[in-house]
């Protein structure tokens, strides 16, 4: 089991965790937010802490950012060369998860050396449940065809920001707002395929027509239909698990029931972040399959 590491950088950094909080700076601002696996003590005292800009509180009844400085309602910062649209969102996200990029450099570099292999012929890549964008704007910044699914309008529209914001609107990518089980039904008919498949299922979620998507039910057989639309030279399948209630090995032996007859390797591991004392956060689990 693998363990990738996202370090500080220019615009972000782990400040501290410890207490069921994180401490965590983006560009100019220092943000305090829950975190379930942050089960041990602080390292910071209370007079670091009391410098976060906004602090994220949940209630019995209640989910709102208290905001002690100015901030700007939107702001951005780049990762991986990438740049993303910030803001304090309800659900106490700001619209990037860091943790995901060293699985960002992973992907490019797959790419990029599968580019040279086909002498310049494109790298087809379909990102499902694609959020506001960093591994769609990753791989279309390595040189590859992309196509961007997620049900929500709002994080799509933000992905297609972060597009202009990073330079790339002359990039191959197609977005699309959709539920990512009719979007592949839709793939299947069309006999359309791609050459990396990435996905990030969400423990519960909603379609565009308030479709309901439950990890335990849907997962398994949403895998099999993704199965069809993988090319007959495929590069990478990736799963990624935020908040998930299973583990990776969990997430390993269900890739593997896809593509036991397909060779290549299979992974998994953690998504870590490093705080500034050298601890790691653990954020999330993924499994991938590569050839």
């Amino acid at each position: 089991m693998d363990i990738l590491v996202t370090k500080k950088s220019k615009d972000y950094e782990l400040l501290d965790s410890g207490d069921g909080q994180k401490l965590e700076r983006y560009g100019e601002y220092v943000l305090s937010r829950p975190d379930t696996q942050a089960i041990w003590g602080k390292k910071l005292g209370s007079s670091e802490w009391s410098k976060a800009d906004a602090v994220f509180s949940h209630g019995e009844k209640t989910l709102k950012w208290n905001i002690k400085n100015k901030i700007n309602e939107s702001w951005s910062i780049t990762l991986n060369d990438i740049v993303f649209s910030l803001s304090l969102l309800p659900s106490k996200h700001l619209g990037v998860f860091p943790e995901q990029s060293s699985q960002w450099t992973w992907i490019a570099e797959k790419i990029a050396s599968s580019a040279i292999r086909r002498g310049g012929g494109k790298v087809t890549v379909l990102n499902l449940f694609g959020y506001t964008g960093g591994a769609s704007l990753v791989c279309a910044k390595a040189g590859a065809e992309v196509v961007h699914v997620d049900a929500s309008k709002f994080a799509v529209d933000l992905a297609h920001k972060n597009l202009k914001l990073s330079g790339l609107s002359q990039k191959p990518v197609r977005f699309i707002i959709n539920d990512v089980r009719k979007f592949v039904e839709r793939e299947i008919k069309r006999g359309n395929k791609y050459d990396i498949i990435l996905m990030d299922p969400p423990v519960y979620g909603k379609g565009v027509k308030k479709e309901v998507w439950k990890i335990e039910t849907d997962l398994t057989p949403f895998l099999l239909r993704v199965k069809k639309i993988v090319s007959d030279n495929p590069l990478a399948i990736v799963l990624n698990g935020y908040a998930s209630v299973y583990s990776a090995g969990s997430y390993r032996n269900l890739l593997e029931s896809i593509t036991n007859d397909m060779g290549g390797d299979l992974s998994c591991g953690e998504l870590t972040i490093e705080e500034s004392s050298g601890r790691m956060l653990p954020c999330g689990i993924y499994s991938r399959w590569s050839k």
